[in-house]
């Protein structure tokens, strides 16, 4: 009888797998278990770059989100200021009102009381005289008239102040809506930063090192492009001065050879500097250089520490020149000048979208609040790379 059994196939078997094909993908399981298996929980972390790059970018977020903060906080400010003027204006105008009032209620009194109230007939039958009625019916329709347009105007006037300080209210509780969510902005970059701390807590020995020495680099390469700037400023103030001994010594050559003095005069006015913005630099810069060492926090503007372009305006404003609080509008507060041609006390703004300021203070240098967690400190303009200059601008 035969064998109702199926034969077995042919071919190699592998662990009870009957297919090449079944055989293949269990053994690419198990390499790839074995795989992760031997792979390291490291192997998830971000690499020490991208740590970096994750805690500069986040520094740089919470730089602009200061530099809005501080512009609706000022805004907030000058509008709250404006809302109390029209709040003073709206006692004032209603106080006049209640006044006109008073009086208009008294004329009217009066007219109860000489008979305006009753018919003009009987008015006119009661009169001592009829000269007398006339009289005394024609002054108070003037009375009256003069009175009610009295009363309409400061109706009128209470009326649209009243619709301004509703107009100041709404504009004032945007604003504080506005300030509200970039408190809240700001919280949620600070707390990103405490994670990327965290991250940067969490690095090995060898990676700190490593890092270390990436930072030391950037500082070498910022230091070196700074020297650079320093020698080409150098060269063109000595290519300057060349040019004024060489200007003044055709002057005097001209006058020498000239007989007559009368145009002369003035001729020295041209060639001397005016040294009065350089006077306010100096003071600026001398008030930079106490500031240093005082920690960097957002929003403050002194005496006990700063952010960016509180220490730029309070550094000017001891030099007498009055800066807008921000860096949005401390840009647009001045002569826009090429970095080559930047001098003691300019600004040098950072980034496309103006998030950082510092106070120049020559040989490719400046002083500057750098970022949360550092203080005032000298450094240079390189400090994140030549790109990061936004723009050079001379104040005063």
């Amino acid at each position: 009888m035969a064998s109702h059994r199926k034969s077995r196939p042919s071919g190699p078997r592998v662990a009870g797998i009957r297919t090449p094909a079944l055989a293949t993908a269990a053994l690419t399981s198990v390499a790839l278990l074995s795989q992760t298996a031997n792979a390291t929980p490291s192997d998830d972390r971000p690499t020490l770059e991208e740590v970096e790059k994750k805690v500069d970018d986040l520094y740089r977020q919470a730089g602009s989100a200061t530099e809005k903060y501080n512009a609706a906080k000022e805004k907030t400010t000058k509008q709250r200021k404006a809302v109390d003027t029209l709040l003073d204006d709206v006692a004032r105008r209603t106080q006049k009102l209640n006044d006109a009032r008073e009086e208009l209620g008294s004329f009217a009194s009066a007219q109860y009381r000489t008979g305006a109230a009753v018919p003009e007939t009987a008015t006119l039958l009661l009169a001592d005289s009829p000269q007398d009625y006339f009289d005394q019916n024609q002054l108070m329709d003037r009375l009256t008239g003069r009175q009610k347009s009295a009363v309409d105007d400061y109706v009128t006037q209470q009326s649209e102040t009243m619709e301004k300080r509703r107009e100041a209210t709404e504009s004032l509780e945007t604003l504080t809506d506005s300030q509200i969510d970039l408190k809240t902005a700001k919280s949620t970059v600070q707390k990103k930063l405490a994670t990327a701390r965290e991250l940067l807590s969490e690095l090995t020995a060898e990676e700190k090192a490593r890092l270390a020495a990436i930072e030391k680099k950037k500082q070498q390469e910022a230091a070196r492009k700074a020297a650079e700037l320093a020698k080409q400023q150098a060269e063109q103030e000595a290519e300057r001065k060349r040019q004024e001994e060489a200007a003044q010594q055709q002057e005097s050559g001209a006058a020498s050879g000239s007989s007559g003095t009368s145009g002369t005069t003035g001729s020295s006015d041209s060639s001397t500097p005016d040294t009065s913005n350089g006077t306010k630099a100096d003071k600026a810069i001398s008030f930079a250089r106490a500031q240093i060492g005082k920690p960097y926090v957002w929003g403050a503007t002194g005496p006990d520490s700063y952010d960016c372009s509180g220490l730029t305006q309070a550094a000017w404003k001891a030099a007498g020149v009055t800066l807008p609080r921000v860096t949005y509008d401390q840009v647009n507060a001045g002569t826009t000048v090429p970095v080559s041609q930047a001098q003691p006390g300019d600004l040098v703004f950072f980034y496309d979208d103006i998030s950082h300021v510092g106070l120049y203070i020559g040989d490719g240098m400046m002083i500057h609040a750098p970022k949360p967690g550092a203080y005032v400190r000298e450094e240079s303009i390189f400090y994140d790379g030549e790109s990061s200059i936004y723009s050079v601008v001379r104040p005063a």
